[in-house]
């Protein structure tokens, strides 16, 4: 009877597994067109009633310089004040009418527009994407009005210590060059940004073959070109070269903000990691998925799977941690960060912990745990594919950063390349003997100095 219940489990666990890959092979492609003035325009199409359609710019604060800083974020709030075909009163109440979601975002290599709608009204919601792209009216009322904005946003930023731990980390991470600028711009630039500041931006970075149209959802690629070609066609390029952006040059530093009075210590620790095209990307995404993240607050530390998980809950040195690992067009950032008690003890403890954790990754990873890794890496990576919006997301940024949609079935499959000795081999490599960048801000009388931070990442992973 066992042996019949062992052989149904295996026969069940092939059926599945051989469902799961028919159906990454089953997805409809992603279709790539480009017009004639270089706009590139990509859809993927979804059985649905509603579509995402955006606008994905090759543009952000990376590519500002300390004078205008801030300019990006600062024009992706101005384009929804009006164009010159519509008072913004118009274009809220066009979007509202039609049931639609309007939104952008700003990020330190990207700036994105995009709307999500019914089906039958992408005409309309290209429309308006072409508008405010195209003809912002960037009034002189709007901008002071929007000045005020972005400075209360940005008070409301320094409450969060997550965002500023990892500002302060980019800041010293790639300090003297564009990558290490804050998105929303010091003070003093948003009180003196000016609508020409804002043109020139645009003129620089809004070019035809800087931009993505991307779609998912209930839509024809035919006919979202021809329509790309009705809004976006008339688009000319003025700057015919890529804008370039300066290398970034990583440096192993430390900052210690302390502040008692603040009751906890906010800390991240990391070592300059790989770029999106790197080939150890997906091997560093799985050693990230190992180290996991874990809450005091939700529970379960002691039946957590990830070992790390498992290590700081029964010594109860942080009340939280998230590992991360952000990459760009050229590095990235592999660590950790966490929240701990005000104890000189736990600050210490924490950040010793985390580069044990790496050593032991390095010499004893188990197949078990890298293949439990890779399982639920494969799971975020699906789950980031979930609904027209999540799907548009990935078109847009995929093309922005590898020039291609990777087809779900190759990243299965690079996943699952990364066997543990290769894990291993990659975690040495960018961990072993390499600067590390340490940020403290709060109850930090722990925190350990550069040097022996440095000492301890060279030491036992000989």
């Amino acid at each position: 009877k066992q042996w019949y219940q062992r052989r149904v489990a295996i026969t069940a666990g092939i059926v599945t597994s051989d469902s799961y890959r028919k159906s990454l092979l089953n997805i409809n492609p992603t279709e790539v067109t480009a017009l004639s003035n270089g706009l590139h325009v990509c859809s993927e199409y979804i059985d649905t009633p509603t579509a995402t359609i955006g606008l994905w710019i090759n543009a952000g604060s990376r590519w500002e310089n300390a004078g205008n800083n801030g300019v990006a974020h600062f024009l992706e709030h101005l384009v929804f004040k009006g164009t010159s075909n519509r008072t913004q009163h118009e274009l809220e109440l066009e979007v509202e009418n039609m049931g639609a979601h309007l939104n952008a975002y700003t990020s330190r290599e990207q700036t994105v527009y995009y709307a999500k709608c019914f089906a039958k009204d992408v005409d309309r919601s290209m429309n308006i994407l072409a508008d405010i792209l195209q003809n912002p009216r960037l009034d002189e009322g709007a901008i002071d009005r929007e000045r005020h904005v972005i400075l209360r946003e940005m008070q409301e930023v320094e409450t969060n210590l997550q965002e500023v731990i990892f500002d302060h980390l980019h800041a010293i991470a790639y300090q003297g060059t564009p990558l290490s600028y804050n998105i929303l711009g010091p003070t003093e630039n948003i009180k003196s940004i000016d609508r020409a500041d804002l043109l020139d931006y645009i003129g620089r970075h809004y070019q035809p073959h800087q931009i993505y149209l991307a779609a998912a959802g209930g839509v024809d690629h035919a006919e979202l070109v021809k329509l790309a070609e009705k809004h976006f066609g008339d688009m000319q390029t003025t700057n015919v070269s890529e804008v370039e952006y300066p290398a970034a040059r990583y440096s192993g530093s430390t900052m210690n903000n302390r502040d008692d009075a603040m009751g906890l210590a906010h800390v991240a620790l990391a070592v300059e990691g790989c770029s999106w095209t790197n080939p150890d990307y997906f091997a560093m995404m799985i050693a990230n998925t190992l180290i996991g993240n874990w809450n005091r607050a939700q529970g379960g530390g002691r039946t957590m799977p990830s070992a790390f998980a498992r290590k700081v809950y029964e010594q109860k040195h942080p009340q939280s941690y998230m590992a991360f690992n952000t990459c760009y067009k050229d590095t990235g950032l592999f660590g950790v960060y966490g929240v701990c008690e005000p104890d000189e003890d736990a600050v210490r403890k924490f950040i010793g912990a985390i580069q044990s954790e790496w050593r032991r990754i390095f010499r004893s990873a188990s197949p078990g745990e890298v293949q439990r890794a890779k399982n639920l890496l494969k799971t975020l990576l699906l789950a980031q594919c979930d609904g027209s919006t999540a799907v548009c997301e990935d078109i847009g940024r995929q093309m922005l950063t590898y020039g291609r949609r990777i087809p779900l079935a190759e990243i299965d499959a690079r996943v699952e390349a990364v066997t543990p000795s290769v894990l291993k081999k990659v975690v040495g490599e960018y961990v072993y003997d390499r600067d590390p960048v340490l940020v403290g801000i709060g109850a930090t009388e722990g925190l350990p100095d550069q040097l022996l931070i440095k000492f301890q990442q060279s030491s036992g992973m000989d």
